[in-house]
């Protein structure tokens, strides 16, 4: 077997994309666990297929490391408009992504041929429990507790096309995510598992955070966690509308329009490398 594929990322948050519309890859999840093995594989967060769509511009399949279908990731289609116009798939600047979090609507900001900024509307946050899905009582998930591990937190949960949980913390350079990350990503209040993000907000217009994605531990960035911590943090009265969001690896821009009930995300998209994959 030979494979073309694109090694991209979006502030560290690393995937392999494969352009479905020429390639054709059998077993999606047995493909994400090769190629993000950093030891044995090209190394990644996770494979992306760009894939053709009946209901909009194109489709993104999206895969952990450990082989899950995840619902949507915000630096993962980041990537995915810069693909398609970097490689000549479309020459349109505002496009439409089909995912299993809805279909997602790009603007490319375009510098001398290609892609330097992409903003993606991310739709509606979702607050109601049973659509997240977490378990807990009550209409919102909002600044909820939760038992992890002997210790009480408190979260305020949302899906962005995904589950996530937020998490205030006085000091998240110095926590063990390693140890607690897992304990809210296997949760039983959780049944699809969850993406927890732990954040402080440092004005009101800036919050840092660190995330535990489930599926692939902790990575440099997560474009729906870092939506989710601005949300969770707007609804919480804690910044304004728009905030500028630190991850690991770098920074986002992320408003909310609360009349239209839109969130959008503005960041960059990254092209690592091409490779061929041999069988």
């Amino acid at each position: 077997m030979q494979m073309k594929f694109t090694k991209m990322q979006g502030l560290g948050n690393d995937y392999v994309y494969v352009n479905c519309l020429k390639e054709k890859v059998e077993s999606p999840s047995e493909m994400a666990r090769r190629v993000s093995d950093r030891h044995f594989g090209v190394g990644s967060d996770g494979l992306i297929l760009i894939c053709p769509s009946e209901c909009a511009d194109f489709e993104m399949k999206m895969y952990n490391a450990d082989g899950s279908r995840g619902e949507m990731c915000g630096n993962g289609i980041r990537c995915v408009g810069k693909y398609v116009y970097d490689y000549g798939l479309t020459d349109q600047t505002e496009i439409s992504v089909e995912t299993l979090g809805g279909i997602k609507h790009l603007s490319l900001t375009v510098e001398e041929g290609k892609v330097a900024l992409v903003k993606v509307d991310m739709g509606s946050p979702i607050f109601v429990p049973e659509q997240i899905p977490v378990k807990v009582e009550g209409d919102h998930a909002v600044n909820v507790p939760i038992s992890v591990d002997g210790d009480e937190y408190r979260m305020t949960c949302v899906s962005m096309g995904n589950p996530h949980a937020v998490v205030y913390l006085d000091d998240i350079q110095n926590m063990e995510i390693e140890k607690i990350g897992p304990k809210f990503e296997h949760h039983p209040c959780f049944p699809n598992r969850v993406n927890t993000e732990f954040a402080r907000v440092l004005d009101r217009e800036t919050v840092e955070m660190r995330v535990w994605e489930r599926g692939s531990g902790e990575t440099l960035a997560c474009g729906t966690g870092a939506c989710a911590v601005a949300v969770a943090s707007m609804v919480n009265g804690l910044t304004e509308d728009c905030v500028t969001v630190q991850l690991l690896g770098g920074n986002l821009k992320i408003e909310w329009d609360r009349e239209k009930n839109v969130v959008y995300m503005t960041g960059p998209a990254t092209v690592v490398f091409d490779g061929e994959l041999y069988e």
